[in-house]
This record gives C-alpha cells, structure tokens and sequence, in this order.
C-alpha cells in the first residue's frame, strides 16, 4: 500500500519527523526543568561552566553539564567548549526578568495539572467528553478557583501569550473611531492597555471574573491607565456591561462549545450600540490543513478538546457563531506579527422583513 507520493529517498526523513513528534514531550519537560532550575538566569549574560552553574543551582555537576547540553542541542544555549555555556535569544525567553520572557507559559503548558487531561485524548475523541473534568470532577476554571498559585500562573502564562497581539492589534483596526473598549475576558488587562495607549482618547473597561482580574490593578498601575480604565467582575454568560461601542474578546471564544460562544456573542449584541462592533481575536483555520502549517493551532484545538471543551474554528464556523447570535461577520484579517491570529470584524445583523 502506498501512502501519498512518499517515495524510497523519503524514508530517513519521515522517521526524523516522527521520532521529533515523539520526543516532543521530553523537550518540554527539559525546558520545564531549565525554568525550574534557573539556569538561564544563573548563566545570565555570560559565558559560564557547567559546574559553576550547578553550585548556583544546588545541582552536581555532571547531570547539570547534560541538562546544559540537551538545551544546547534544542537551540536554547550553546555550548562553546566542553561544558561551557552561554545563552541563545531563544533560551533568553526562560529568564523571567527579561523582556518577553516566556517563562509562566512554559510552567503552565508542562504543568501535570495540564497534561493529565492529554493522556486521555483517545478518550476524548470517542466519546466527545472533555477528559479533564472527568479526571478531576469538575471544569478546568473551577479547578483553577479552588489554587490561587496555579490561578495566578495561569493568568501570567495568558499574558505573555498575548504580547505579540498586544504589539500589533492597536494599528491593526482604527479604535479612533469609538469612545469606549470592553476587553470581555481580558485578564490582567495587558491586551486593552496596548490598545488605550496607542489611542489616548479611548476609555476601557476590562470585564472577567475575579480571578481573572486578580493581576490587572497591578498592570493598569504601570501603564498609568487607572483613570482610563475599569475593572468589572462578573460572569459573560450571563451579562457583560453596558456602556461601550467596541467589545473585544481574545482567545475566549475557543475555550467553549458552540452554544456556550453563541451565549457570549448573545450577551455583546444585547448591549451593542448602533454602529458599534465585536471584535473576536482567535486563529481561524483554514478550510483544508496547509501543507506548509507548524502544526501548533491544531495542537491548540486538541488542547481545547481535553482540557476545556472548546475549538479552534474556520471562518464559516466564526460566520455562524455570529449568525446564531444575531450579528454579522464584516471582515477577517490577518494578524501580521501575531500570526497565526486574525482580527473577526462583527457588527449587528441587519433585520429583515
């Protein structure tokens, strides 16, 4: 049997491509013990041994020089001579003192928490079931209500994951136009404040639950946005404020079943203004699986099925999300910088006799 055009030449290649498929979760669990173990900040902008990082570190030195190694080989340091080391940008993202540090979200996606629900995913691709409420008895947000310390690094991995977003979304749409932003599900606030800073005539409110919230007074504070911006907690499947003409949301949609977004979208057209607008920031996948695609939004929507319940969606699903809540999709736009997001332009649905 032949499978594709896969030809006799092609053999070492496709057993390279599936043992890295393999070995995927043993990186991440190298780079969750260079996090753990500091090394990154411990080597710092210098050239150190492996034996000098390991007394920083309270490790011995030989498993530390093959830690140090295993990350070399990953592309996270290199190694300049034997059991010498130093940091590559890549390997900088684990220092959480530098800027776009990636480090809370390296914690939360190879926290055991996260991955309990992963060894489950046949289960849930025969029963439909989210495996992690199975597992622990409840929804992975009320798990995360019941450890403020998993609820904060959540939060924190959140807000590094928006960085990117946050750098290109405020020239990517003109918000001039509108007075008022509601970020519904914002977080700690960092996607509004990129917004409110490149438009300093727009006010925002940021609307999430109070555990959501738990970091934006802090973020509001350094940005020097208090006067401009609110904090609202509440719960979006049941109301979101009133008062905006613009209600953004990102990576909220896909964390839930079709009904359960269809609820929100509800909830944002309820109090939606004349000419105001919806703006949903979440990848949308396209129709058939690009043969160039890293494959990361589709781990991203596997990660959805187990562990929430939600997807990731192609446009026509985003068109009749919003056609069941009674608005209309206007335009989709790529994210340039944040790829692979887009930027879903909705308005009210014109009614028709």
């Amino acid at each position: 049997m032949a499978y594709d055009d896969t030809t006799t030449s092609d053999t070492e290649d496709v057993r390279v491509l599936v043992a890295q498929l393999v070995f995927g979760s043993l990186a991440a669990q190298t780079v969750r013990a260079a996090v753990r173990l500091r090394v990154v900040e411990l080597i710092g902008d210098k050239e150190r041994s492996a034996a000098e990082v390991a007394a920083d570190a309270g490790a011995r030195p030989q498993p530390m020089n093959r830690l140090l190694r295993a990350l070399a080989g990953l592309g996270l340091l290199r190694e300049h001579a034997a059991g010498s080391f130093s940091v590559t940008p890549a390997g900088a993202t684990l220092d959480p003192g530098r800027p776009g540090s990636l480090t809370s979200l390296v914690r939360m996606f190879t926290e055991p928490t996260m991955l309990r629900a992963w060894e489950h995913l046949d289960d849930s691709v025969r029963t439909g079931d989210v495996a992690f409420d199975a597992i622990f008895g409840k929804d992975f947000f009320s798990h995360l209500k019941e450890f403020p310390d998993l609820s904060a690094e959540f939060n924190a991995a959140m807000s590094q994951a928006v960085r990117a977003t946050a750098a290109v979304l405020p020239r990517a749409y003109d918000f001039g136009r509108f007075t008022t932003v509601t970020d519904v599900g914002g977080g700690d606030g960092t996607l509004l404040s990129a917004v409110l800073r490149e438009h300093p005539a727009l006010t925002g409110v940021v609307y999430d639950t109070e555990e959501g919230l738990a970091q934006a007074p802090a973020t509001l504070e350094r940005q020097g946005l208090t006067q401009r911006c609110s904090l609202v907690a509440g719960d979006f499947f049941r109301s979101v404020p009133e008062g905006a003409d613009v209600y953004l949301m990102k990576s909220i949609l896909h964390d839930w079943s079709d009904e359960q977004a269809v609820a929100i979208l509800r909830h944002c057209r309820a109090v939606l203004p004349p000419g105001g607008r919806v703006l949903i920031v979440e990848p949308v996948l396209p129709e058939v699986v690009d043969t160039g695609t890293d494959g990361l939004t589709y781990l991203t929507d596997l990660n959805m099925m187990v562990n929430v319940g939600g997807r990731e969606r192609t446009r026509p699903d985003f068109e009749d999300l919003c056609r069941r809540a009674d608005l209309a999709l206007v335009e989709v736009t790529p994210l340039t910088g944040a790829e692979p997001f887009c930027l879903i332009e909705a308005t009210a649905a014109r009614i028709t006799s």
